[in-house]
């Protein structure tokens, strides 16, 4: 059976036209994501597909255990085969769940699989032959990507890394796709409402070490913080990434001497709460994001690790997480932007929302602080400095999807937006970008059939391919990296 067709999610004929003219060539910039850079300077070769498509897949394990799958044959010591064979008895429970769309894309490319469906009568005919194709040099890491027309992608790393892996990518000549690390700086931030723990302290000990200097003065800690961001920056980051575990985005005017308590905190557990230090260090990289024009990304909405019992058991990131909710988030947000924005200190910057009740509110806040962009592009070039980022986690379906282009056009530029990122784990997510694709096109294709936008393919068209490719080079700056 043949269901991922050529015409797959696009709804008129405009819509095809769209996509298959002006999405589909353009070539991937996926400026946010997990993969391992050591995987990529390597070079891995996955010995079968459980490892490549299984092994950190929240997503996938969520369901399976939704299913009634033993957590044995998730994330457990069964066989890569038994962990194959239970995904493959779970797939046909996935109807309509975005997951049945993002199974049979990933089988469709790279892999070439359009005539089946994933399933218990299918498992062993599909797991032959995609291990067959994975030992092969086009299915390596770096060959996957080729195959999917990446140009760019950007890891997620701590101040603390030192770019081991990174740095042999860039001197490897033999490989032209660039991989830049991003930095995460969430470790730096206590996990406590109040005082520390000794995890955090034994982080900070590391930290400081891989700046080689020790914390005596008020200062020394934001000066760790920006050493590593020089750092990063002479490496090609370009990014900086925040995520707010436990914790919501939370911000206050924190005079500049209660920094004292930072130091302070190493050693008596006492001093500011931790959203006085959030806010101190959120806005002191905000600030050195300004200075070398980087892009400041915020992660908002989730709340993480919720199941104590199987945190115990399996630890962190194993799928017990879930949508946030926030009182006085858009209050927050505007105190953070106007205080950086009234400093002259405003990063350009990406917010992406986790829970789809405050689409709006995003939105909207963002359109208070557009204008005095700080890089060079001529103004033709430039796309909206405050972006409203793609649908993130749990909203990177085709109904999340569709709420926030829809958002976006409602309450901001929706032909600015920088587009499309997997933020994922996996060599074979890159059909997300195909995904969004396809639904942006079907949107605007519909909206031409509709007669709603014009019916110009040139107009719309050039849309289509500043959102897929062309907003994302000239808001990044990649190509001075």
């Amino acid at each position: 059976m043949n269901f991922i067709t050529e015409n797959f999610l696009l709804q008129s004929a405009e819509a095809v036209q769209l996509y298959h003219e002006f999405a589909k060539p353009m070539p991937i910039i996926d400026y946010h994501c997990h993969l391992s850079p050591k995987e990529v300077a390597e070079d891995r070769r996955f010995e079968n597909l459980t490892q490549i498509w299984l092994a950190g897949d929240h997503y996938k394990w969520r369901a399976m255990r939704a299913a009634g799958v033993d957590e044995k044959y998730i994330t457990g010591d069964a066989s890569d085969w038994e962990k194959f064979q239970a995904w493959a008895e779970t797939v046909p429970k996935t109807l309509r769940n975005p997951l049945y769309h993002w199974t049979h894309l990933e089988l469709k490319r790279p892999f070439g699989i359009t005539d089946k469906l994933l399933c218990p009568a299918t498992a062993k005919e599909i797991w032959n032959e995609c291990n067959a194709k994975l030992q092969t040099p086009e299915f390596s890491a770096r060959g996957i990507m080729r195959q999917m027309n990446v140009k760019l992608v950007c890891t997620t790393d701590d101040p603390a890394d030192d770019l081991r892996w990174h740095k042999q990518i860039a001197a490897d000549k033999s490989f032209d796709i660039q991989v830049l690390p991003t930095f995460r700086p969430d470790k730096a931030v206590p996990d406590g409402a109040s005082g520390i723990s000794d995890d955090y302290k034994n982080y900070i000990v590391r930290l400081c070490e891989s700046a080689e200097v020790v914390i005596k003065t008020p200062d020394d800690l934001l000066n760790v913080l920006k050493r590593r961001h020089d750092y990063f920056h002479e490496n090609g980051c370009r990014l900086s990434d925040h995520g707010f575990g436990q914790f919501q985005f939370y911000f206050v005017h924190t005079p500049e001497e209660r920094a004292a308590t930072l130091t302070e905190l190493l050693t008596t557990d006492e001093g500011c709460s931790h959203g006085d230090i959030a806010s101190l260090i959120l806005r002191y990289i905000a600030e050195l994001d300004f200075q070398k024009n980087w892009t400041m990304q915020l992660h908002i909405g989730a709340i993480r690790n919720n199941n104590t019992r199987m945190f115990e058991k399996i630890g962190r990131d194993a799928g017990f997480d879930s949508i946030m909710d926030q009182t006085g988030l858009g209050n927050y947000l505007d105190m953070f932007f106007n205080d950086l924005d009234y400093r002259g200190i405003l990063p350009q910057t990406i917010v992406y929302n986790l829970n789809p009740v405050y689409n709006e509110l995003i939105a909207t806040t963002l359109g208070n602080f557009q204008g005095d962009y700080s890089r060079s592009a001529s103004l033709a070039q430039r796309p909206s400095k405050m972006q409203f980022g793609s649908g993130w986690w749990f909203l990177d379906q085709k109904d999340g999807m569709e709420r926030q282009l829809n958002c976006l056009s409602n309450l901001g530029l929706l032909s600015q937006f920088a587009g499309m990122l997997t933020d994922s784990r996996s060599f074979l997510s890159y059909t997300r970008h195909e995904y969004f694709r396809r639904i942006l096109c079907n949107l605007l294709g519909q909206d031409m059939h509709d007669e709603l936008l014009p019916n110009d393919m040139n107009l719309v068209g050039k849309m289509v391919q500043d959102i897929c490719y062309n907003n994302a080079e000239n808001y990044f700056g990649f190509r001075s990296c």
